[in-house]
């Protein structure tokens, strides 16, 4: 197995309903991860509630049906999904808005625009951090 069929292996759910962010993760995220992405808080749990559980959420704010904040206390509030990595990746700078979505129980935020190395560098650090990815 070559090493793009064991990044392949991990796969991300993004939920942004800004159709150029979408584009833009999708294309960027795509060559080494498997992507699903969603344009609204509610279709994203739904689908975990269906079985698809990715190792890594990377979700916006400001999202219809369920915002971003909703989903992460959803998320954490369940037994099943609590232990998903969420990233927030949002034009929310605000502290309070960082604080706020912390506490929650998401585990990095991120502000648009953003360097895609970077993102990258942190969807790695997340998956170290959860034991699926080797320093």
């Amino acid at each position: 197995m070559n090493q793009t069929d064991v990044k392949k292996a991990y796969s991300l759910v993004i939920v942004e309903d800004d159709v150029y962010m979408q584009n833009l993760l999708s294309h960027y995220l795509e060559e080494e991860y498997n992507v699903q992405v969603f344009d609204n808080g509610l279709d994203a749990y739904s689908s975990l509630q269906g079985g698809n559980i990715p190792d890594i959420i990377i979700a916006d704010l400001n999202i219809p049906k369920l915002s971003g904040l909703e989903l992460i206390l959803q998320i954490k509030a369940s037994g099943f999904f609590s232990s998903i990595p969420i990233m927030v990746l949002s034009g929310e700078e605000s502290t309070e808005k960082r604080i706020k979505c912390l506490e929650a129980g998401a585990d990095d935020y991120v502000v648009k625009p953003f360097n895609p190395r970077e993102l990258e560098a942190r969807i790695k650090v997340l998956l170290r951090r959860i034991g699926k990815l080797q320093a």
